[in-house]
């Protein structure tokens, strides 16, 4: 249970509504004990068996003193007044205390609305701010589908299972206990009775309560298979349809969604005993405290006359009701722990690429960017092996090499997606690990082979990552990139949607509106990956215009399949299974006749 605790520490913060709360619900049972209490002396008046009380003694702060008093102003009203009168007036009582009872309910509801819900967004929030630090290598490893199931599903399960259930934590064991102790001031023997029976049915309901955690545990992964195969169908329609796939596609998920399907069967199979069982069980008790209560009261041999008596039942009667909602939420917070374990996997998450104490300030570099004997692995498969690169500021280095080669994973270690596991990477001499990784980010600007572009204006597009920046410095922006012609004759200009991840644009204009964004960024480094090899020849031709003004004056590691793009690079590195085999100007290299004089002769058979 101890995953309980970690969800109630977010509640933490709303300890003042949570205060209020519990006080109110005490408040509500408080006026039920009264408004039930309140039916013994008229039972008694009822059915005139309640003995007169014509003296009574100094008030005393104790409730045997207030029951007293209390059945003396009954027994005056009742000789001044008649019976009638006094049944009116305990009728109003206990209507009145029936109000209270009720408003301060609903008043507690009231304060709890803002705790709910204010848990849930925080379980939100920091599951998403998780998401934001963990490193690229966690998703690698992860499928998306189940990462986006941990954040909606199984977050909303929390709120549906364990939040849901803060009423019941809040309330009932606080009723359960005032009721209790009432039965126990009213019949210590019977009420011991009762207590022999109750561990029983704690018992069986336990066992259900654990079997169904187990079972919520099996559908909650399930659903992160079915979420992954939707967004794997939505991102490979194009190829699904083109390879007639769709029959294949089809089964497939069907056959999950059906393991799914039985496994919520059977969880809610098991969730549904919850009521029935615990109804079962109160009703037992009752009968069987009933029996042996009125053998007693026959037998005059307890503690309690007959309308005490009845009084007593309906005071058990009250537990019943917390008894069977508080079982019911053990149900549902069993239920919900299976989803805890799962949010808590991605919050505790190891994430290595952190800054180290005491981490340096980097807004700009002075000299260069050195790979000094850098090596690196995914999954024990050496990727890199022993890469020394030096990148002098302002000039342009171009990686080229077959697929697989290295040539992404090189880049994307000067930004630390990933670190390196042997050798290091300088900035002007130090390790970029040393550096706050803001600002090592800060000093890049990224341009992709598939531009990564989200469902918003063009404006917010360009202007995405840049702080308080103007209109005048995206039109310039976009201007560079070739992009302003195409956004100003759209129907909004740069207002204008362009769909999600950029549908409503051709490749070349999606390229274009990415470049607009390193421009506006205005970074020192800039990596461009393979940013003109999905392009036709027209949308290459400007998209390689906006990319010669965005190098100009920065230093540039470009990534390229099409060599005609890297001709005029100052260094251009041939990356071989993972290792720089060839380096050196085009010319230079294709003098040499080797790897890169090859790549360059099969893309001009290529294109011939």
């Amino acid at each position: 249970m101890k995953n309980i605790g970690k969800i109630l520490k977010f509640i933490v913060p709303y300890w003042r509504k949570g205060s209020l709360n519990i006080l109110l619900n005490l408040l509500s049972a408080v006026f039920a004990l009264f408004s039930v209490t309140m039916a013994i002396p008229f039972l008694g008046i009822l059915f005139q068996n309640e003995p007169a009380i014509t003296t009574v003694g100094e008030f005393e702060y104790t409730l045997e003193s207030a029951r007293e008093h209390f059945n003396y102003f009954i027994s005056q009203m009742i000789h001044t007044q008649g019976p009638t009168r006094a049944l009116m007036f305990l009728s109003l009582l206990i209507i009145g205390m029936s109000f209270l009872k009720n408003l301060s309910h609903y008043l507690a509801m009231y304060f709890l609305a803002p705790i709910r819900n204010g848990v849930v967004k925080d379980i939100r929030n920091q599951v998403y701010d998780k998401i934001m630090v963990l490193p690229l290598s966690y998703f690698s490893e992860t499928r998306k589908g189940d990462v986006i199931a941990r954040m909606t599903g199984d977050v909303q399960e929390i709120e549906n299972s364990i939040v849901s259930s803060l009423e019941m934590l809040f309330r009932d064991p606080f009723q359960i206990v005032i009721y209790l102790g009432a039965l126990f001031y009213m019949s210590t023997s019977l009420t011991l009775f009762v207590m022999l029976l109750l561990p029983i049915s704690g018992f069986v309901i336990g066992r259900l309560g654990r079997t169904l955690k187990h079972t919520s545990l099996k559908g909650q992964k399930k659903m992160g298979v079915l979420l992954s195969m939707i967004e794997e169908t939505l991102g490979g329609l194009r190829i699904i349809k083109a390879f007639n796939a769709e029959s294949m596609m089809r089964k497939r998920f069907q056959n999950s969604n059906s393991l799914y399907t039985n496994i919520m069967i059977r969880m809610q199979r098991r969730r549904s005993l919850a009521s029935p069982v615990s109804e079962f069980l109160g009703t037992t008790v009752m009968i069987i405290i009933m029996v042996y209560g009125a053998t007693l009261v026959l037998a005059e041999a307890g503690d309690l006359n007959s309308q005490e008596f009845i009084g007593y039942l309906m005071l058990f009667y009250l537990i019943i009701a917390p008894s069977k909602s508080f079982s019911g939420a053990m149900y549902n917070i069993q239920k919900g722990l299976a989803s805890v374990e799962r949010v808590q996997d991605v919050l505790h998450a190891t994430n290595n690429i952190t800054d180290r104490p005491g981490a340096l300030p980097i807004k700009d570099f002075t000299k260069s960017i050195e790979y000094q004997n850098v090596s690196f692995s995914y999954d024990h498969f050496e990727v890199l092996k022993d890469i020394n690169l030096v990148i002098q500021k302002g000039k342009s280095i171009a990686l080229v090499g077959q697929s697989g080669s290295g040539k992404s994973t090189l880049a994307d270690l000067l930004p630390r997606f990933y670190d390196v596991y042997k050798g290091d990477i300088l900035i002007d001499g130090v390790s970029i690990k040393d550096y706050k990784i803001k600002d090592v980010r800060g000093l890049m600007g990224n341009v992709n082979q598939d531009p990564i572009l989200f469902n918003d204006s063009f404006y917010n597009n360009i202007a995405f990552g840049v702080e308080n920046t103007s209109h005048e410095a995206v039109v310039a922006a976009a201007k560079v990139a070739n992009a302003h012609e195409f956004i100003n004759a759209s129907r909004h200009g740069y207002d204008t949607k362009i769909g999600d991840r950029g549908s409503k644009l051709s490749g070349g204009q999606r390229q274009r509106v990415s470049i607009a964004r390193a421009v506006l960024k205005n970074p020192p480094i800039l990596i461009l990956d393979e940013a003109t090899s999905a392009l036709d020849t027209e949308s290459e031709r400007l998209v390689q215009d906006a990319l010669f003004k965005l190098m100009k004056n920065r230093t540039s590691l470009v990534i390229a399949h099409r060599l005609s793009t890297i001709q005029f690079a100052d260094e251009i590195c041939v990356l071989h299974e993972g290792r720089i085999v060839e380096r050196g100007k085009h010319s230079m290299l294709l003098k040499k006749d080797g790897y890169y004089r090859k790549l360059h002769d099969m893309q001009l058979f290529a294109s011939g």
